[in-house]
């Protein structure tokens, strides 16, 4: 079910740890741990040894830090504490609230052990250790020329490899990961803590101060913040959520210091960037500007309009609904902003002029040109093969992420179709293998699952589908009986409201009480999916595994080339890797005449709070406490306040957020949690003068559980 599982059930992407790869100059900020050497650290204001920070087999700082979901956090007291983001934080605020015990608007404080609660859909994840298996994946690809053939080796020999780690040790998790794309790969291994509950979150008027109005810019004045704690079995084994469970005991935990920082101050970031693009030919941004990032911003953009109609008058459904909201609404503001950035720089012609300037040297090096002498031609082929049929392609990889209930149909036909494949005598028993693992899927869809969401959005998906034309056609759809485009809602309505499946209680107690009962049962949405399903796998996907393997070779040599053209090894892009990156705090000047300093103080929080607008509302104790100048020890002195976020030129992506801020001492001054509208596009090119990113004080932290929410067990415990 290993297989089944990571291709149905979509768990999530692996986290990995840093590796040496001689990056003698480095063109971007995000440093893989053996490359700390070659980073200059000591020279930008480290006031700590390399080894404090990373020493292979001995404790270090990176001992303290963890995955948490798509987020990043760190341990910050020997019981298994973690401080990470509010929003990283926010599914399982929502998923614990109800209208009457409504702790993502009010908060949530754990005064004992005994109160602290699940955090559902959270796990913790820390990297126990690594391997570069590179030649093996290659190895076995050696004399493979077809592309398609090229990929599903290279997956299946990466998935051998990590299911015989993990036959040596049961205790890990193991994963290979592409470093570099068709030449670099890892085996990694992991510690899965599954125990995770919620210790303190603020206000959502204090961790989302500003909404999405504030999002992705500065000034802010966001306490994105939450606590949360690990737990393990008595025998320190992982375990599920069980009362008898621990506190787990980290190797390490990092040291809070509560006077902060000023401006120029060095500072770094440990944490897991998700993922950049930045050693990418000039079609992949074309790609990126012209078709995605429009795309997804506009589809998200609706999809939030539904949502929010939906929850308009009813509280219930207004919290079922608010993580997808949320996710939505950062997606699409950053994809904005990578819109608005990229044509700023025009780093579509720049990469142009590039690659025209690679390709010169490859038709001039007699030995280059022997090797390589057709690679800008054939990606340029590959990319103008996928502008072809760009419709279609981004329409598949939103379609089941846009309707719940299309999902759900997916999950069980490709359930249904897996239980065929087994022998007669195995069925019942592959059955109940793996149903538990099937139902936690679908628990997690239902969650935020609304018909009325459902209809709104297939009815504009269908309705986009069937103005596809040529290659970008879609049989299933243009097949339906439908033949005015004003039949498509009375169609998604039928679709959607008339299935069974909009009934999670017949779903779970009924259609899965056997494998009879889930074999014998079919409607119009599991056969329309069905249907889809087939579509891609016999006319799209082949096509698919084919440029994916070719883009596998292509992009290896592209690099191989370019490293070459440049004399310098590049730093991998990120991709969950725990990297390490540094700065200093700093303002910086988004247009002329303008200069944004890197501190914001409660003074401006209650500025923002008089416009009246509410994204802006605030607790009145905040006011009350600053009118009094109740400050205790963390006032920054040459302000007079409370320092709120701070900016700091340091490289960081998706995945950052909830990474520890430390000072030139390693000590947690602060918690990242953003970047600003003229960083977002970071993901394809970093620059120090524009580039910033966004932290909350660990001064305000402290002082809003001090003087606010009375959380003074948790400043105990973290030694303050």
């Amino acid at each position: 079910m290993r297989n089944f599982s990571k291709k149905i059930l979509s768990l999530s992407l692996s986290i990995i740890g840093g590796l040496h790869f001689s990056a003698t100059v480095p063109d971007e900020g995000m440093y893989p741990l053996s490359d700390l050497d070659r980073a200059g650290l000591k020279e930008a204001g480290l006031k700590i040894g390399l080894n404090a920070i990373y020493n292979p087999g001995q404790v270090g700082l990176v001992d303290a830090l963890v995955r948490v979901g798509g987020c990043t956090g760190s341990f910050v007291s020997e019981s298994g504490l973690i401080i990470t983001n509010h929003h990283c934080a926010f599914s399982a605020v929502q998923l614990a609230s109800t209208p009457e015990q409504d702790y993502l608007t009010h908060g949530f404080v754990a005064d004992s052990r005994e109160k602290e609660i699940e955090a559902q859909g959270l796990t913790i994840r820390i990297t126990v250790g690594y391997e570069d298996v590179s030649n093996q994946v290659l190895g076995a690809v050696a004399d493979i020329q077809d592309p398609a053939e090229r990929i599903r080796v290279i997956e299946q020999t990466g998935k051998s490899i990590a299911q015989a780690a993990m036959s040596a040790d049961p205790a890990i998790v193991a994963e290979v990961s592409e470093m570099f794309i068709g030449k670099r790969y890892v085996l990694f291994r992991y510690q899965t803590i599954e125990d995770v509950r919620l210790v303190y979150v603020p206000s959502q008027n204090i961790g989302e101060f500003g909404g999405e109005t504030d999002n992705w810019e500065w000034p802010r004045h966001t306490g994105d913040y939450a606590f949360l704690r690990a737990y393990v079995a008595p025998d320190g084994s992982s375990a599920a959520y069980a009362k008898q469970n621990v506190p787990y005991k980290p190797k390490k935990h990092l040291k809070i210091n509560p006077q902060g920082v000023d401006e120029e101050d060095f500072v770094f970031i440990l944490g897991y960037p998700g993922r950049t693009f930045r050693h990418r030919p000039a079609q992949y941004i074309e790609y990126q500007q012209r078709y995605l990032l429009p795309y997804v911003s506009e589809l998200n953009d609706f999809q939030n309009q539904q949502m929010h109609a939906a929850g308009a008058e009813d509280k219930a459904i207004e919290l079922q609904l608010a993580t997808r909201i949320k996710r939505n609404a950062n997606v699409m503001k950053n994809y904005r902003g990578k819109l608005k950035g990229l044509r700023n720089i025009n780093l579509l012609q720049t990469k142009r002029e590039e690659d025209a300037a690679l390709a010169a040297f490859i038709q001039n090096t007699p030995t280059l040109k022997n090797q390589y002498g057709t690679l800008m031609a054939d990606i340029e082929a590959l990319y103008q093969a996928v502008f072809t049929d760009v419709h279609r392609e981004m329409w598949l990889a939103h379609v089941y992420g846009s309707t719940s209930l299309l999902q759900v149909a997916h999950h069980l036909n490709s359930f249904k179709n897996a239980l065929q494949r087994q022998p007669a005598e195995s069925r019942q028993e592959f059955f109940l293998t793996n149903l538990p693992e099937l139902k936690a899927a679908l628990e997690r869809i239902y969650v935020s699952f609304n018909k009325e969401v459902d209809v709104n959005i297939l009815t504009k998906m269908l309705q986009d589908a069937r103005r596809f034309e040529g290659r970008n056609e879609l049989h299933t759809v243009a097949n339906l009986d439908i033949s005015e485009s004003q039949q498509v809602p009375a169609f998604a309505n039928d679709l959607i409201r008339n299935s069974k499946l909009t009934d999670k209680t017949f779903v779970f107690d009924q259609l899965l009480a056997s494998e009879s009962s889930l074999s014998a049962y079919t409607d119009k949405l599991m056969e329309f999916q069905a249907n889809l399903a087939h579509e891609i796998a016999t006319q799209i996907k082949p096509e698919q595994d084919r440029r994916e393997g070719s883009l596998n070779r292509l992009m290896g040599d592209y690099v191989n080339v370019k490293e070459q053209f440049l004399a310098r090894n590049f730093v991998p892009d990120a991709n969950a890797t725990l990297r390490l990156t540094y700065g200093h705090i700093r303002g910086y000047s988004p247009a002329d005449a303008t200069y944004m300093k890197p501190f914001t103080t409660i003074r401006g929080l209650i500025e923002k709070g008089a416009s009246g607008e509410p994204v802006y509302e605030y607790p009145t104790t905040i006011r009350e406490r600053w009118e009094a100048k109740d400050f205790g020890p963390y006032a920054k002195e040459d302000l007079d306040d409370v320092p709120v976020n701070i900016l700091y030129d340091m490289d960081t992506t998706g995945g950052n957020s909830g990474s520890p801020i430390m000072n030139a001492h390693g000590e947690l001054i602060g918690v990242n949690f953003d970047r600003t509208y003229d960083a977002t596009i970071n993901d394809f090119a970093w620059n120090q003068s524009y580039s910033r990113s966004i932290g909350v004080d660990i001064r305000y932290v402290l002082w809003v559980a001090d003087k606010i929410d009375g959380a003074h067990f948790l400043l105990k415990e973290i030694g303050i």
